[in-house]
């Protein structure tokens, strides 16, 4: 694989980590900023501080920008952590590697012919769509082999035959791309063949500096998104202010459908039955809630929940074998979490939780707690866990029934054996590629990949495809 000025991060990264260890601003600005906007100032959850800043490079804005933070958009104050010499040492930093910067690049064409080695097979990396795609979030198959694809900016694209079709579907709901929030999940209805629908999530603008988690349904009329239903929302009064942890994955299973919703920046909300912020949720497809749900009966409580205490679930896969349900989720700084999902369980966020706020201070003191469940797996520092799926293809034989796991802020595809709700085995199978955003195995039996490049304003919808052993490992 090649991608163009990816070593020239890889020494800027280095220099800047060595440089931290000696200078207490660029120590700071590790501490405090990387997570989000990359070690090398290159981008990443947070858009890069390298080219144009939104809100200005003189000495003031950048002061008040670090200072004060923009918290509806997911960036915490960072005030009451440095003092003024140390906030001004910081401004300078900033102003001295911007300086000298180094722009993260348009990605160069995929090799398709580089050979990855794995544990069980290895396999090469094949472009499906390389140019045209900006944030690609979701996408699934109709029938007839198309595929729909969301951009988080607010289009629902079609790629026919590999190749991207001219004008996105149109009479789209409105959508407000704002910090995480934009068009996120699309799901193709199982029964679509007749019944027709397709599944969209997406942050629904309210007032000004609000939004929300919202679910609707529609159908395909030639190029239009038509007959429109909603099946998850909540009453714009109650939408929260800001544009972070929206959530926002829609699985099925045995005709029930499963969703995740963050906790949208209201840290508590998780462990508060009465609101669906920071849950796992379970209803018929039409929205109505089951009668047999772990809360549909309990006075006050959001009958849709399924289980509860979780900060922000970008990621949601059901095996369609033994049906168990997995959740990846985002923790603040460090915390990041995969768990084995059971009906009306708690896992603990924010009254347990491996990780700190981003601003240094502690969540909590606790990682466990009674009553609240353990992740199978946790990432400190943050990995930034996005969607994961169960390989369900026959093109990787070996690979059949495992779980695999994408990664935003470190760049990985993880590839896990899970048993009775345990991690049995994990590989990494490869990492700084770009930010893994969905996961799913083809009609054609191979796994497909949605990639969003750092830096660049392409995307990438690749697939996995086995290759050969290379002489040397026979």
């Amino acid at each position: 694989m090649r991608i163009a000025l990816l070593p020239l991060i890889f020494v800027a990264t280095a220099a800047l980590a060595a440089r931290a260890a000696e200078d207490p601003a660029a120590s700071h600005y590790q501490q405090l900023c990387a997570n989000c906007h990359g070690p090398a100032l290159e981008g990443g959850k947070g858009p890069n501080l390298l080219g144009k800043l939104q809100h200005g490079d003189e000495t003031s804005e950048l002061a008040r920008a670090i200072r004060e933070g923009f918290p509806s958009n997911g960036m915490p104050a960072a005030g009451r952590q440095l003092g003024d010499a140390d906030l001004a040492a910081l401004v300078v930093y900033l102003r001295e590697t911007r300086a000298h910067r180094v722009v993260p690049g348009p990605a160069a064409p995929l090799d398709p012919a580089h050979v990855y080695h794995g544990a069980k097979h290895d396999f090469r990396i094949e472009p499906v769509v390389q140019d045209g795609l900006q944030v690609p979030w979701s996408f699934d198959w109709l029938p007839d082999g198309r595929i729909l694809l969301t951009e988080r900016a607010g289009r629902l694209q079609i790629i026919r035959d590999g190749q991207l079709l001219p004008e996105p579907v149109a009479d789209i709901p409105k959508v407000i791309e704002r910090g995480e929030g934009g068009l996120m999940a699309v799901r193709v209805a199982p029964d679509y063949a007749t019944s027709g629908w397709i599944y969209l999530t997406f942050s629904d603008p309210g007032e000004p500096e609000h939004a929300m988690t919202k679910i609707v349904r529609g159908k395909l009329d030639g190029n239009r998104f038509t007959n429109l239903q909603v099946i998850f929302s909540l009453p714009q009064a109650k939408y929260p202010e800001g544009f972070v942890l929206f959530g926002s994955r829609i699985e099925f299973d045995r005709g029930y459908l499963y969703f995740t919703v963050g906790e949208r920046g209201q840290t508590g909300d998780a462990q508060n039955l009465q609101v669906p912020n920071g849950k796992v949720h379970r209803v018929w497809p039409d929205g109505s809630v089951p009668p047999d749900n772990p809360f549909a009966h309990t006075p006050g409580a959001c009958g849709s929940i399924w289980s509860f205490g979780h900060r922000n679930p970008q990621g949601l896969a059901i095996d369609p074998v033994t049906h168990q349900i997995w959740e990846a989720e985002h923790g603040p700084r460090g915390g990041d979490e995969l768990n084995f999902i059971q009906a009306g369980h708690n896992y603990g966020w924010p009254a347990i939780t491996y990780g700190i706020n981003y601003d240094g201070t502690p969540v909590s003191a606790r990682t466990e707690a009674p009553g609240m469940e353990q992740p199978a797996r946790y990432w400190t520092p943050s990995i930034a866990a996005s969607q994961v799926a169960f390989y369900t293809g026959d093109k990787f034989p070996a690979w059949k029934g495992s779980l695999f796991l994408g990664s935003l802020a470190m760049q990985k595809l993880f590839r896990f054996e899970v048993q009775d709700g345990r991690v049995v085995q994990e590989e990494l199978l490869f990492e700084h590629l770009g930010r893994v955003r969905d996961i799913r195995t083809g009609p054609d039996g191979y796994l497909y990949l949605a990639l969003e490049q750092i830096g660049a304003a392409s995307g990438w919808l690749v697939r996995l495809v086995p290759a050969e052993k290379s002489p040397e490992d026979r």
